[in-house]
């Protein structure tokens, strides 16, 4: 059986894809467009590709992009499935020239239909979309599921290392919130580790806030995961889904704080690992969440969610 998948895989979640699906003895490659990178031949390349964009909505890097996955996919032949993430980053007509080189054309959207819109591609283009966004799903009438867990399981402490609240998160439209509950934190004396990632530290930010010019790796964050107590999740606008974040924790067995209500709606649920925060309200941490252990997950909801449930839905094996 013969699997590709097609990703911008710049935060590198995907590639445990590959890597479950090779475990199965599949052949499975995978094209990371996120590496891609295209040269101009001269400055008046450059100022051709601006004009043509400008005023005849060409892009030669866009251009030069699509070739590259056509030519790579034929390369390794025809495949058993194609599984595209991310697809609002190429054209329909791309789409339709890959769809001739597998049996089945999949995309699963780990995003907000809303922030990459994708309605030019709805249409007799994908076998099956899956979309990681509930009210998407119910929307377009996609197939639905989740993210998933990548990590093996830990083993449940005790007591973590540090008694921190962690998270890794870009400075973004989400950052006055973090930056509000960094300031309720401080005062109220409850450690925690914030890593905020971006060109430039916003002003009167908390000063306890730590700042990352890098982005950083899931590999990066191990220490950070095994150690911390709580991990912190902050909903981007329009989303409903939930972030790897999430699953990271389920991995871990650590308790979360998060803004995505939506998470109540799933089977793990629990209140007593899990604390919801309205953005728009007053902050209110009841210490008991923070001083009360982790209730472990039944097995067999842990397990629907991992890496190897998902590959095995996704692909049909």
């Amino acid at each position: 059986m013969k699997i590709c998948l097609i990703s911008f895989d710049s935060t590198y979640y995907d590639h445990n894809i590959i890597a479950e699906l090779k475990k199965r003895n599949i052949e499975a490659n995978h094209l990371d467009i996120s590496k891609f990178k295209y040269k101009y031949t001269s400055i008046f390349d450059k100022i051709s590709n601006a004009v043509n964009k400008t005023f005849f909505n060409k892009n030669k890097k866009v251009i030069a992009l699509e070739d590259y996955i056509v030519n790579q996919v034929k390369e390794w032949g025809h495949q058993d499935a194609i599984l595209f993430i991310r697809p609002d980053k190429i054209s329909r007509k791309t789409h339709l020239e890959l769809k001739k080189s597998t049996n089945k054309y999949l995309a699963y959207i780990y995003d907000s239909c809303t922030r990459f819109p994708i309605d030019h591609l709805l249409d007799g283009v994908f076998d099956e979309i899956f979309s990681f966004d509930l009210i998407d799903a119910k929307k377009y009438d996609f197939t639905f599921i989740s993210n998933y867990i990548y990590l093996p399981k830990r083993e449940l402490f005790s007591k973590p290392t540090n008694e921190n609240i962690f998270i890794v998160i870009s400075i973004d439209e989400r950052f006055a919130f973090l930056n509000k509950l960094a300031n309720y934190l401080s005062d109220h004396a409850i450690p925690f580790k914030f890593i905020a990632v971006g060109k430039k530290a916003p002003q009167n930010s908390n000063q306890n806030i730590i700042y990352s010019q890098n982005l950083v790796f899931p590999e990066a964050l191990q220490t950070d995961f095994e150690n911390s107590k709580i991990f912190l999740d902050l909903i981007r606008k329009d989303h409903n889904g939930l972030s790897f974040r999430i699953f990271e924790a389920l991995a871990m067995q650590k308790k979360i704080i998060t803004t995505n209500k939506s998470i109540s709606e799933y089977d793990f649920y629990n209140p007593n690992n899990i604390l919801i925060l309205d953005e728009n309200a007053t902050i209110v941490i009841n210490p008991d969440f923070l001083t009360t252990p982790y209730e472990p997950l039944d097995e067999e909801i842990y397990n629907k969610y991992t890496i190897e449930n998902w590959v095995k839905t996704v692909f049909k094996l």
